[in-house]
């Protein structure tokens, strides 16, 4: 990336972003320039892009005034689309990982870099694991949650990992952001599951391509959820499936009640939808029968599980 040069002015982190930005190949100067928008405004940036903001409310009434939708337009069912079909999911994503794998990837002690993932991360584009200063942990206020009128609480559960991300949010955000130890950072994941919320690992082309983050979702406040339900693949499965015992399921709608992806019915015994199914584990822990687990689905793309990918590496030379 062919940039100027670093000017006085500019903040400790804004300089480490570019020249980070200047050793990641392929990222040019307006994947920065987005990278950097999106990193110093994120609650704009969300709060337009899940149509919270004022500016997203008054777009959507002009084009609403201009293009009146049918009347049986709500009637319609959703059609999802394909990922590369040129959707913000392309670009801009999210990996379902369950509390261990998430819990993995705030403990790491070593630098990583996992690249070109795309049997984990089927996307076109930002599949990279990279981990610089992987100890470096920012809590973030979620900008989703705070673009809510009505927000889940608490709203500091996005986890920034690694640098130069964790440096950059800190220094733009003191008021909403801290830095976090990496036990800390396991409290919070062990925190959001016990609410019944979903762990993604997001992956961003404006953020160097790579990974920078794990959410902790919500449906009813999550914009990547939100994009999901409408047919938008900004998430990818963890690459498991819930499964019920049977003839140990006690039929009390307590799974379907905790389920963020509207994937288990109950009639007579809990049944689970596996194409809608993401593998979050939410249910397997809130079963009181211990009926449900979480087996791998070959359909599904690999989970994003630290060390086996670590070892797979390593074996590959």
């Amino acid at each position: 990336m062919r940039m100027p040069s670093l000017f006085p002015f500019l903040r400790p982190g804004t300089k480490a972003f570019i020249q980070e930005a200047r050793r990641t190949p392929g990222y040019g100067l307006f994947d920065w320039l987005h990278g950097y928008v999106y990193s110093r405004w994120p609650y704009t940036y969300i709060g337009i892009a899940v149509g919270e903001h004022p500016l997203a409310k008054a777009a959507l009434r002009i084009w609403r005034a201009l293009r009146p939708a049918p009347a049986s337009a709500s009637d319609r069912p959703v059609v999802r689309k394909p990922i590369g079909a040129g959707t913000i999911g392309d670009s801009y994503h999210g990996k379902v990982v369950t509390l261990e794998a998430a819990t993995r990837l705030v403990s790491v002690q070593q630098e990583i870099s996992l690249t070109d993932l795309e049997h984990v991360i089927p996307y076109p584009v930002a599949r990279d694991l990279v981990l610089r200063h992987p100890d470096h942990i920012a809590v973030l206020e979620c900008p989703c949650r705070a673009s809510r009128p009505n927000p889940c609480l608490p709203l500091d559960v996005c986890l920034i990992v690694g640098e130069p991300f964790a440096s950059f949010v800190l220094e733009h955000h003191p008021r909403r952001a801290r830095a976090i130890t990496s036990a800390e950072a396991a409290e919070i994941l062990a925190a959001e599951h016990a609410r019944g919320h979903v762990h993604h690992a997001f992956f961003k082309d404006a953020m160097l391509g790579r990974f920078y983050a794990i959410c902790n979702c919500c449906s009813c406040c999550c914009g990547a959820m939100q994009a999901h339900r409408s047919g938008i693949p900004m998430l990818s499965a963890s690459g498991y499936t819930a499964r019920v015992d049977v003839t140990r399921c006690a039929a009390c709608g307590t799974c379907a009640e905790g389920c963020q992806f509207s994937a288990i019915t109950v009639d007579g015994h809990a049944q689970v939808d596996e194409d809608a199914c993401m593998g979050c584990g939410v249910c397997v822990s809130r079963c009181p029968q211990g009926a449900l687990t979480l087996v791998r689905d070959a359909r599904k793309a690999a989970p994003l599980e630290l060390d086996a990918l670590m070892e797979a590496a390593a074996a590959a030379g």
